[in-house]
């Protein structure tokens, strides 16, 4: 499989509709983006059912401020719908590796389970704070 471009119009659809999602967010005028490109697109063709896509942050400003990214590159790894991983910076190939493999090995019963007792606790929070 090679990578995808993907925009704020498909980035939600493309994250909920496949298993594990790694995004590149990048930009043209960004040397270590461009250093990391070959890197990316070659691991996105050792991986079977692994969606590697890209989003251009200067295309998708709204986007990109709104999930928070400060430097670029940044690599972030969604699995079931959850972000799982979000680093900024160039990986090497090998860290990229890892990085792909502990996503795949990621037990989702317990990511889900502490996903819904974060939230509940900020529930809980929140409501505690708009009764004082």
């Amino acid at each position: 499989m090679t990578t995808i471009n993907i925009t704020a119009e498909n980035f939600e659809e493309t994250i909920t509709d496949n298993d594990i999602v790694l995004v590149d967010f990048w930009a043209d005028w960004c040397g270590p983006c461009k250093r990391f490109g070959p890197i990316y697109e070659k691991a996105s063709e050792e991986y079977d059912g692994i969606v590697f896509a890209k989003l251009d942050t200067d295309a998708n400003y709204e986007l990109t401020s709104q999930l928070g990214i400060e430097g670029i590159p940044t690599l972030m790894a969604f699995r079931e719908g959850v972000l799982v991983f979000n680093q900024a910076g160039a990986l090497p190939g090998h860290a990229l590796k890892q990085v792909v493999d502990a996503v795949q090995g990621l037990d989702m019963e317990e990511v889900h389970a502490e996903v819904a007792k974060l939230r509940a606790e900020h529930e809980q929070t929140h409501e505690h704070s708009e009764q004082s």
